[in-house]
């Protein structure tokens, strides 16, 4: 259950509050006025400091205004608030009761951030069983993340026996309804044949309709499949630019296959220094394939200067994490 506490971490913190565009003198006339959704609105300019100094007290008080009036989304922000112990001092049950008001009113973020509290025990009795719950309901209730994180969870077996063809089922309606992350997990099912019939051509398709939106792993995967010719014709240069969008984003995969390109020449013109500097990027951040990669380029003095102990070093850090040909390279220097 780790997983989903993570998860569930990712989907309360990552998503910021989308705001209306009146201006603050709008907002703050109908707030004052007792309008609860702008009271809600007024909340949430304060929370994000948008249009007017961040106050976090502040917002608490009109979330707070507008949650007694029944507003849901308020009744969450504020539960968020208690949960955090920002604005307000930390309370895990005020803020389960406010998700609780939220979620009987079909807040799935509430319901979302209840499944959060069970799988931690903030709160509460901790009870993997009773969290699973609140995210199913939050899944038949058309929320994408937990309809992501349902078929991340059928895919692994963590927290639900495994079963790829719910797993599958659960990204095809998230993907339907537009989430990047379950396009790119489908465009995985129909690679791999787990949960669907193996068809590399909708591979291909959901993939890439995942990486134009600019989700790294999908970028990556376009690389892929450029590099290979899956379901694509291959295409050396199309792959490279792909890898190049993943790598620029941080995937470590994308940014070794970027120096290996760079390395052969392949897709793009050979430049060692770039080859290098990739290889740098993936290594830094414990990915094993670069490390060797970049020692090989230390021992052969391939656009740095012929270095046997850098090369060592950085065989020895990928032979750590169990890398067979630094081990092999360790024994033969």
């Amino acid at each position: 259950m780790r997983k989903l506490l993570a998860t569930l971490l990712l989907i309360l913190f990552a998503t910021a509050p989308t705001l209306h565009a009146d201006s603050i003198e709008e907002v703050r006339k109908s707030a004052e006025q007792g309008d609860k959704a702008g009271q809600f609105r007024l909340g949430q300019r304060y929370e994000a400091g948008k249009g007017v100094k961040r106050d976090l007290d502040k917002a608490a008080d009109w979330y707070r205004k507008a949650a007694r009036q029944g507003h849901k989304k308020a009744q969450t922000n504020l539960g968020n608030l208690y949960r955090s112990g920002k604005g307000v001092d930390k309370d895990y049950d005020e803020a389960m009761r406010w998700y609780r008001k939220a979620a009987d009113q079909g807040d799935t973020k509430a319901m979302i951030n209840i499944a959060m509290m069970y799988a931690s025990g903030q709160g509460v009795e901790k009870d993997e069983v009773e969290g699973l719950k609140w995210i199913q309901d939050a899944a038949a209730a058309g929320d994408t993340q937990a309809m992501v994180h349902l078929g991340t969870m059928y895919k692994t077996g963590k927290g639900v026996e495994k079963n790829y063809e719910m797993s599958t089922e659960w990204f095809r309606l998230a993907a339907a309804k537009g989430d990047t992350i379950a396009r790119h997990n489908l465009g995985l099912s129909y690679f791999t044949g787990k949960g669907t019939k193996k068809n590399y051509t909708e591979s291909v398709k959901w993939h890439r309709m995942s990486a134009e939106k600019g989700y790294p792993p999908a970028e990556y995967s376009m690389g892929l499949r450029y590099a290979r010719g899956d379901g694509i014709k291959q295409d050396y240069s199309e792959a490279a630019k792909w890898y190049q969008k993943a790598a620029k984003h941080g995937h470590t995969s994308a940014q070794n296959n970027l120096g290996v390109m760079y390395r052969k020449g392949q897709g793009v013109s050979q430049d060692y220094g770039e080859a290098l500097k990739w290889f740098r990027k993936a290594a830094e951040r414990n990915h094993a394939q670069a490390r060797f990669n970049l020692g090989n380029m230390y021992l052969k003095g391939e656009g740095v200067k012929q270095d046997r102990e850098e090369a060592r070093k950085w065989f020895a850090k990928a032979a750590d994490q169990g890398h067979k040909g630094s081990r092999k390279a360790l024994d033969s220097m």
